[in-house]
């Protein structure tokens, strides 16, 4: 395992998933847009703005340059936020050697095309560097990933042989990696858990109890299923880590950024008071204006992820948001 690595994003999940590497013996070099924090880690060997308390492997390297963190690289993992994704690949371009691998690790849908993240890496690169692409995707918590609690997750590409190896590297005692190629499924449901994440927040924040969040879970996963496979997913993804194991993790879990932000806004605060207070992203919010426009232009039905998008951007009170999902015209519960 002589590949050299870079990471670009050193947010919580992309210096854990560095440190992880790391750990391993791996020739690893982190970047982060902050000077200051890339000073810091050089410094402490902890990153206390995004990943507090984790004390960072000592041939872990640190850079604040994408050319240092980029260039001559076998494999870069991509954890920028997804709405500056295309900003930060057509900087990394020209930097890049045609076979690398790209990790994509980052979750959502941009909201000016409605792309997924592999859409955007094969618009942006040439195809001798976008041709293995590859997702890694799942229920992981950052947090519980660096304190090595046992997670399993998907590496997604179309090239089995870059999936084996996104696998083979990134392969843990507490890390289990399984390989898949159907890379929109892994990419949608990896996308919308967070919208579905934020509908359960805000069912959470105004007290509606454990039976309606079942609800949103499932019928979240209906839609997730409906949008998926409009746009050629493989419907057994859904049913798999990237689908209903993120789903059930993001909708459940106190350490869900899109949960915490739906639960605000279930307890009334508006969202831009929300989003002040937070330093990390919660991908959702972006995520369902993108969902929902994607499945406005597609003529699939998510209601859901309407009424989250109606909360968020049109002021919908929480309250007669679930009242409209719940005196809908009856349905089947398949189709």
């Amino acid at each position: 395992m002589g590949e050299k690595i870079g990471v670009i994003g050193a947010g919580s999940w992309g210096t854990t998933l560095a440190n992880l590497l790391a750990k391993k013996g791996l020739d690893v070099t982190l970047w982060a847009y902050e000077p200051e924090l890339v000073a810091e880690m050089r410094a402490t060997r902890v990153n206390t703005l995004f990943l507090p308390g984790t004390e960072l492997a000592a041939g872990l390297a640190f850079t604040n340059s994408l050319e240092e963190a980029a260039t001559g690289k076998d494999v870069l993992v991509l954890v920028s936020p997804s709405q500056v994704m295309r900003s930060v690949l057509t900087q990394l371009a020209p930097l890049l050697r045609p076979g690398v691998t790209l990790v994509n690790a980052s979750k959502g849908i941009e909201l000016d095309t409605l792309m997924t993240m592999d859409q955007v890496c094969a618009a942006v690169l040439p195809p001798a560097v976008a041709g293995r692409f590859c997702v890694l995707s799942g229920p992981s918590f950052a947090r519980e990933v660096a304190q090595e609690m046992p997670t399993a997750v998907v590496a997604a590409s179309a090239d089995l042989e870059a999936a084996a190896q996104v696998q083979r590297l990134f392969t843990a005692p507490y890390f289990r990696v399984y390989t898949n190629s159907d890379v929109v499924g892994v990419e949608i449901g990896g996308a919308l858990k967070n919208v579905i994440a934020l509908a359960a927040g805000i069912s959470d924040g105004l007290g509606l109890g454990h039976n309606t969040r079942a609800a949103l879970i499932t019928r979240g996963l209906a839609e997730m299923n409906r949008l998926g496979r409009a746009m050629g997913a493989d419907p057994a993804t859904f049913a798999g880590l990237a689908g209903m194991g993120d789903l059930v993790l993001t909708c459940t879990g106190d350490l869900s950024r899109n949960r915490t932000v739906g639960m605000k806004l279930g307890q009334g605060m508006r969202l831009a008071e929300i989003l002040g207070e937070m330093r990390m992203v919660a991908e959702g919010v972006k995520t369902a204006e993108s969902a929902w426009r994607l499945a406005s232009q597609m003529g699939v039905d998510m209601p859901i992820t309407e009424k989250v998008y109606q909360v968020l951007y049109e002021d919908k009170p929480a309250r007669q948001a679930v009242l409209e999902l719940m005196t809908r015209d009856p349905k089947a519960e398949r189709g």
